[in-house]
Order: C-alpha cells, then structure tokens, then sequence
C-alpha cells in the first residue's frame, strides 16, 4: 500500500472505510468479515472500519455482525426497524463513514474483498470514484440479459462509458460523497452524478463469484424503477435547486401557444371573418393558457421546496454498533 493512504494527520480517524447494505445475509457475514478483515490490516494496519448497514433483516444477520463486532470493534452496523432500499442504506452508510477512502461492497461474497487493493491502485492513479465491472458475470441468463440492456441505455443517456453501473463493488474520495444524492434506486447512478459534478471516474474489470449463500434480492421491477430513477436524474440534477427553469420555461411556450391561438381567432372575429361561438380552437387557447400558467405555479412551489426540503431523508433506526 502507498504511502499516502497512512497520511491523514488526523491519527484517530480510520483512513479506510468500508460501507456494506445488507439484507437477509446471515449465511455469507462471517466467511466475509474473516476476508475483510484479513485484507484491511494488510492495507491499512489498524486504521479502518466496516460499516454494515443493516436493511431490516428478518433473519440472524444482526446477530452474527454483533458476534464480528465483539471480536473487533472496527466492525461497526446500523439497523434498520423495516427495509429501506440498497440506497437508503448507502445514504447512512456514507453519513457516518470517516475515511479518506470509502469503499462499497455487496454482502453475498459475489464481490471478493481481494479486489480492494487493485482498486485503490486504480484511484491513486488519478481518479475520484473506481466502479467494478464485473466482466464475466455468474448469473442466470434472466438476470445478466435485462443487466446488459440496463447498462446500455444508461451509459448512451450518461455518455458515462461504463459497463456496469449495477455492480457494488466501488471506491470512493471521501470529498465525492457529500456531492451525490442516494435515494430511491440512485445508488446505480453515482458514478454518472461524479461524472457530471467534474469528478474523475474509472472503471476496473473485478472477480465475480457465484452466489454461495440465501437468493439473490434480483427482480424485473428493480429494473423499472431504475428507469424511473434514471429520468428522474436527468430531470432533477441540473434543475433539482431551479424546477422553475424547466417548469417555467415549458408553461410560458404552452401558455404562448394558447395566447396566440386566442390572439389569431380574436383578430378574426373582429374582422368579421368568423364567430367565436363555433370554434373549438378558441376553447383550447384559454386551455393551454391555463395549463401554462399551472406549470408555472408548478415550478415556483417546486422552488420554495427545494430550499427547504433537501436532504431532509430520516430512518427509523433500531440499533447501532460503534
């Protein structure tokens, strides 16, 4: 391990941290802790933490982190009263992280924690955020297709040029974190968000294990909120502080539209040229003015909001290990 990773001058704060969401992984925990555990102290001798996020859990995962926890206290957990989502996870996971460098990682042991050092080698190279790309998958066939066809359509909507935004495997400066907004299914989109805030992004081919514990969480609906989210991104990220740009600047044309349908029809009625009583069109100008000037409203609410709601996300938390 470089040098760099030992310099924080700050000697009390763990100079790695690792953020793990969970859900129903008692199986996999402890065979996990053991190879993280191993692989940290050789990179950074003491100074790390791993924080489990635990999703609400309905099986025993809680109680095995308590047993990694009591072993060593660098294992630390937050759970969760009821299932939040991968991002809600990630959000409190990243709140309370305090390394220079943050990594994520799934809890099935798909992801193998050897992988860590090549990343970091990756990020001292001249990067911000390392995603891995889990190149040759062991999935089933109904998992990998929607996978490869996801991923398309968000690297040509991003122009992110990565193969796998799905994959959980990611390293992180610890300064990118408080630039990204995790929630709803967001967490396939930070390294797009990083992209666009000027941050340096980098993708790194990673192991991929097949599954050896439990089931995987995989779902056709996890894909179409992701869709979602992904239109959501785009709308919000460059108007999430200013919605009346986009709001307004769409109500002013459709209000113009009907103004001027009104204005052409008014012009002919005054002419003598047609009367007002039989022209449907004259009914839809005064719509689309109304509907332009609700667009606008639309967007100055939005922009009250916006000011005062950001980063207002709570949830329910049942216990914490530290």
């Amino acid at each position: 391990m470089q040098a760099s990773l030992h310099a924080d001058p700050q000697q009390h704060l763990p100079t790695i941290s690792v953020v793990i969401p969970l859900f129903n992984e008692e199986e996999s925990l402890r065979e996990l802790g053991k190879r993280l555990e191993t692989t940290l102290q050789q990179m950074a001798g003491e100074r790390y933490e791993v924080i489990f996020v635990d999703d609400g859990s309905r099986d025993g995962s809680f109680s095995v982190i308590q047993e990694l926890h009591r072993k060593n206290p660098r294992f630390q957990a937050i759970r969760f009263r009821t299932n939040y989502g991968k991002s809600a996870a990630l959000s409190v996971g990243f709140a309370k992280a305090r390394g220079q460098f943050v990594y994520t990682m799934d809890a099935d042991l798909q992801d193998d924690p050897a992988e860590l050092p090549a990343m970091m080698e990756k990020l001292e190279s001249g990067y911000d955020l390392v995603s891995g790309w889990k190149k040759r998958r062991h999935d089933p066939w109904h998992k990998t297709m929607p996978s490869k066809l996801f991923n398309k359509v968000v690297q040509t909507v991003t122009k992110l040029k990565i193969h796998d935004f799905n994959c959980g495997l990611k390293l992180y400066r610890s300064e990118v974190l408080p630039q990204l907004s995790v929630y709803g299914e967001m967490h396939r989109y930070l390294p797009a968000q990083a992209h666009w805030q000027g941050f340096r992004v980098a993708e790194l081919p990673v192991t991929h294990h097949a599954r050896k514990h439990g089931v995987s969480k995989f779902g056709v609906s996890r894909f179409l909120k992701g869709y979602l989210d992904l239109l959501t991104l785009l709308l919000t990220f460059r108007y999430s502080t200013r919605p009346l740009h986009v709001f307004g600047t769409i109500g002013t044309i459709v209000a113009l539209v009907g103004f001027l349908i009104d204005l052409w029809l008014s012009i002919e009625w005054f002419l003598g040229m047609t009367s007002l009583t039989n022209r449907p069109l004259a009914l839809l100008g005064v719509l689309l003015i109304i509907v332009g000037v609700q667009l606008v409203s639309i967007g100055l609410i939005g922009e009250m909001i916006a000011k005062n709601s950001l980063d207002n996300a709570r949830y329910s938390i049942r216990e914490i290990l530290e």
